[in-house]
This record gives C-alpha cells, structure tokens and sequence, in this order.
C-alpha cells in the first residue's frame, strides 16, 4: 500500500478544528488510513501576503487509492470543508487546504496532477511538519527532506 503525505492549511474560521475535522474525515475514508499527524504550526501567508495567518501541517497516510484517487478525495474533502477554489483568489485565504505532497517513491506530471508537489521543496511552512514525521524521506526527483529543510535555511 502507498505511502502519500498531505500537507494541511488553513486561514479562514477555527483553523484547528478545520482541519482535524478534515483528518476525521479523511481516516473514515474506504481505502485510506491516517498513520501520522505533525504538529500544527502558525504560519505568515506566502504569496496574497494581505490575508489572515495560516495553520499548517502535515499528515501521513496509507492508502489502497491511486494517486489521481487520492487527490479526488483531497479536492472533495477541500469542497465539503467550504473552499470553493473556482471562486477563490489564487494562493488566497481559504477554509482549506489540502495538498498531495509525495505519494510513494512516484513521480507524475500530468494535467490538474504534479507530484511530488512543485513547490514542496521551496516551502517551509511544508519542509518543518514533514521533517517531523518523516525526517529521512527521499522526496523523488527532489532530495532528503531534511537536505531540503537545510538548503532554505
């Protein structure tokens, strides 16, 4: 079974309760089970920097689900928590945010699908959370998590 990591945000509401409400959600899915939680960081936006501070994490998970499968149930998950991404400012405020960081040793580019995520390795907002629960992850194409962490510092 794949091991995937999903990177967690929000800005908007009870941030906290938003997002461990996701977690719920997303462990009582067919297919998927929740192995690991980072710690949940405040963060400043990056990017639309004039919006609310962010709450940040990541999750580990295991899943029966292709990558394509998983991501369907992240923009889901994302929908039913009241993000509406078609009327959304990009990289602007948002109830929730749920990012498919790496999933298992694969690399995908194809259309409305990257992986591992682009930007991951730029982000450290991302690169702390991950490190926590994964600190020797080879990020495919990318490098050591932990190489990765070091490089932005």
């Amino acid at each position: 079974m794949p091991r995937a990591y999903v990177a967690l945000g929000s800005n908007l509401g009870d941030r906290e309760t938003t997002i461990r409400g996701a977690l719920d959600a997303l462990g009582r899915e067919q297919g998927i089970a929740v192995v690991a939680v980072s710690t949940l960081i405040d963060t400043e936006p990056v990017g639309v920097v004039d919006q609310p501070r962010f709450l940040n994490g990541v999750a580990v998970v295991d899943t029966e689900l292709s990558a394509r499968g998983l991501l369907a149930v992240l923009l889901e998950l994302e929908r039913r928590f009241g993000r509406r991404r078609e009327a959304a400012v990009p990289q602007g405020p948002r109830t929730l945010d749920l990012d498919l960081l790496v999933y298992g040793e694969d690399e995908i580019d194809e259309p409305g699908l990257v992986v591992p995520h682009p930007r991951l390795h730029e982000r450290a907002f991302v690169l702390g959370p991950l490190a926590e629960v994964a600190p020797g992850l080879e990020v495919p194409g990318k490098g050591q998590v932990e190489t990765l962490r070091a490089r932005l510092h």
